[in-house]
């Protein structure tokens, strides 16, 4: 069957927080037995959006990643869970209400943070996809329905068509290392978890547009790009590591060597 997948572009997303507030609106104060109770309205988020800053000012970008529960394949819960934690059919993971209560535990258990404890309730929850809602013929959950910017998109994918519609999308899991194979996925993720060079060049005094720039990665292959109008370059989705920045000037090409370690502007630099 065709399995909900849920796609966060990270360079779409602008921290306006409709997200967060549509899935308090749904689930605070209102009861969905037996999918979850009542949100607390204080201390809960079930769409929780990290922040990240890169680079030095100038040249600075915050970036935004959404983060509901990744509805993992391999899910550390549900091992956790004893029984309390499942994952449906159709890939959604759901904490039963009656057989977690008083398992706070399931709330360190998951590596994204995505389980909150409910105090009122003694009950960890996290966010369900709006089960309820698409077991009643919604096409999406609450937090996609209010996006403005289209930063959370909601698809259904074959099993067998997965890793195809991933590579045509470019989309990435958060923290692939971990191996929980989640069904939240993100496009632009580098945006969050990489870092990026930048610096400017100058010509007779005024911005040096349309010269070219290359980086020289430490496995010998390179990457070139053009300067915009403000004379301006930059190399981003970069990993920790030594860089070479050349372009060439009056006398001849220069070569910057980069040790990076976090994203950072070079400064200007005359030609």
């Amino acid at each position: 069957m065709k399995k909900p997948i849920m796609v966060i572009d990270v360079a779409r997303c602008h921290d306006c927080n409709n997200c967060f507030m549509s899935c308090k609106d749904e689930y605070y104060n209102n009861e969905f037995p037996p999918y979850t109770c009542s949100m607390m309205r204080h201390g809960q988020r079930w769409m929780n959006i990290q922040r990240t800053e890169r680079g030095d000012f100038p040249y600075v970008d915050a970036t935004y990643l959404p983060m509901p529960c990744q509805q993992c394949q391999n899910a550390p819960c549900i091992e956790a869970g004893k029984g309390a934690v499942t994952r449906r059919e159709d890939g959604i993971v759901m904490i039963d209400i009656e057989k977690a209560k008083g398992m706070k535990e399931l709330v360190d258990a998951c590596p994204y943070g995505a389980i909150s404890w409910n105090e009122e309730h003694c009950l960890p929850q996290k966010c369900s996809f709006c089960a309820h809602l698409l077991d009643e013929g919604w096409d999406k959950p609450r937090c996609v329905q209010s996006c403005p910017t289209g930063a959370l998109t909601f698809h259904f994918v074959e099993d067998a068509d997965f890793d195809a519609f991933c590579k045509e999308n470019g989309l990435a899991a958060y923290k692939a290392e971990l191996g929980t194979n989640p069904h939240v996925l993100y496009k632009n993720l580098y945006r969050f978890t990489k870092h990026f060079v930048t610096g400017s060049l100058v010509l007779d005094g005024d911005c040096a547009e349309g010269e070219e720039v290359t980086l020289k990665l430490a496995d010998g292959s390179t990457r070139t790009c053009i300067t915009n109008t403000f004379g301006d370059f930059k190399f981003d989705d970069l990993e920790v590591g030594d860089y070479t920045v050349s372009f060439k000037t009056k006398a001849g090409q220069k070569d910057i060597t980069v040790n990076l370690v976090k994203s950072f502007h070079l400064g200007a630099f005359d030609l």
